[in-house]
């Protein structure tokens, strides 16, 4: 198939979050089995043109805006002979770093930058003559291509046959924005209805993207049954269960060269599932490095993420100090909330030797971490899918996690008396819910050492490649092509 994927990020050009994992992942993996593949992003300030050979191919892009016609330039990287990744440049929009927000609110123009960003992806698969059967957008930020594909008049019928698939990788963001957008969108009176775009008085990228697209994925499949009441569709259950039919529910994979204890160039010991002894050592230089006592008994319980309300990290925060008066020790990768940032980042002075803390993102610490890590915590309010509790698995780290989207579809529960199971889970988001299954798997580490054995090796043996996705994905774009025929 002629495959264009439009997104906001991708790796390993820009990333903010599993967005940027799974866009540029899957553009890879689906060239790699053949399929003709196009990727578009947005030229943001952050992209390395000479690290990624980027070149100008088009100087000037006319692209439709309402009733004005915008330019822009197009960069091409060639990844592969099935993959090629172009970049729409247009600095006012673009030229930014952060992409989304100034570090505190979100940029005002949001609306009007990834509007003219999905219209431009479509201009360009028009003028490259490349005539794709699926086009997929991700999010909101390009939730707009399914509208533009189905309402917009294009030459010769361009794109009668393209069926649109619309990834939400989270709910929590759908691109609300002003009611006076839409001239410049192009959305007429029928589209800027409560069934399509209208949104309490103003316009919702998102829940428009979920009226046009042919097929709508989620990235796990508990993540597929949550956003279809509330909660978890975050105010969009009665448009979304009009196309419970329409979505599918599919696991993210993860990076296995980059994420591999064998093979990790970012460890001071490499180790695998039959010999473990490298993990003792990356444990006890990951105490050095956090300034924690050198005690191979203690278990460390690790943490990697953002510090905010959705991770669940304000539960952590109520129920620590007594938590810390425990024979544990604890180290917190991550930045976020001014609030919780402050908080975890005392938390080395406080607890000299037991906690170790670094407010911010290096990729070198979180290998660190998850590799020496006896525990990992993710007490998430909701987690789409989730990565890093795979991330854990596959090193031998055992994660606690609460019962929700892809943390529910990727850790089983531990069953002592069955000794089954790959982690610690637990139901309520509460301070005490989660103290206590910290306690339980503080109380497996010291009184059932078989116990833990097997949650550790269970975690390694299972397979978290992008291989059974990348097939899943296949399926959903025959589906949504059979769909598109009943738009014609």
């Amino acid at each position: 198939m002629n495959i264009l994927i439009i997104s906001s990020e991708a790796v390993p050009y820009i990333k903010t979050g599993g967005l940027g994992d799974v866009a540029g992942t899957l553009a890879i993996k689906l060239s790699d089995r053949g399929h003709s593949v196009r990727l578009v992003l947005p030229l943001f300030r952050d992209i390395d043109k000479k690290r990624y050979n980027l070149k100008i191919i088009l100087p000037s892009l006319d692209v439709t805006m309402g009733d004005v016609v915008m330019k822009c330039r197009v960069w091409e990287s060639i990844h592969s002979e099935c993959l090629q990744v172009y970049f729409i440049e247009y600095n006012e929009y673009f030229d930014r770093s952060p992409i989304y927000d100034d570090g505190k609110h979100e940029y005002r123009d949001n609306g009007a930058r990834f509007a003219f960003f999905s219209k431009a992806a479509l201009e360009l698969s028009l003028y490259l003559k490349f005539k794709p059967h699926i086009a997929h957008c991700n999010d909101w930020q390009t939730a707009l291509v399914g509208y533009y594909l189905k309402a917009w008049r294009w030459p010769k019928n361009f794109f009668k046959n393209t069926a649109t698939v619309l990834s939400i990788h989270n709910m929590g963001y759908q691109g609300e924005t002003e009611l006076s957008l839409s001239k410049f969108i192009g959305l007429s009176w029928m589209q800027v209805r409560e069934e399509e775009f209208e949104s309490m008085g103003g316009l919702n990228f998102l829940k428009g993207g979920i009226y046009y697209a042919d097929h709508i994925t989620t990235v796990s499949p508990t993540y597929a049954n949550e956003i279809v009441s509330e909660p978890g569709a975050g105010g969009l259950s009665t448009f979304l269960v009009r196309r419970k039919g329409d979505i599918t529910g599919i696991l993210n994979g993860i990076d296995t060269l980059e994420w591999n204890p064998e093979s990790d160039s970012l460890l001071p010991a490499n180790y695998s599932l039959t010999n473990l002894k490298g993990k003792a050592k990356c444990k006890s230089e990951l105490q050095k490095r956090f300034f924690l006592h050198l005690d191979p008994e203690v278990p460390i319980f690790g943490l990697v993420g953002r510090l905010a309300y959705q991770k669940g990290l304000d539960l952590l925060k109520e129920c620590l100090h007594e938590v810390l008066s425990w024979d544990l020790q604890m180290i917190i990768l991550g930045s976020g909330d001014s609030k919780l940032s402050d908080f975890f980042g005392d938390l080395p002075k406080w607890y000299p030797g037991k906690v170790g803390a670094y407010i911010g993102f290096r990729s070198e610490l979180a290998h660190m971490i998850e590799a020496g890590s006896d525990f990992f915590i993710m007490p998430s309010r909701y987690e789409p899918c989730g990565l890093n509790q795979m991330y854990s698995m596959r090193y031998g780290t055992v994660p606690i996690v609460r019962t929700t989207g892809g943390l529910t579809d990727t850790v089983e529960k531990f069953d002592p008396i069955n000794q089954s199971g790959t982690g610690f889970s637990f139901n309520d988001p509460t301070p005490l819910a989660l103290k206590n299954t910290i306690g339980w798997a503080l109380s497996t580490w010291y009184n059932d050492k078989k116990g833990y054995d097997m949650l550790q090796k269970n975690g390694m043996k299972i397979d978290f490649s992008w291989e059974p996705a990348v097939k899943d994905y296949e399926k959903v774009y025959l589906k949504a092509k059979n769909r598109r025929k009943e738009w014609l």
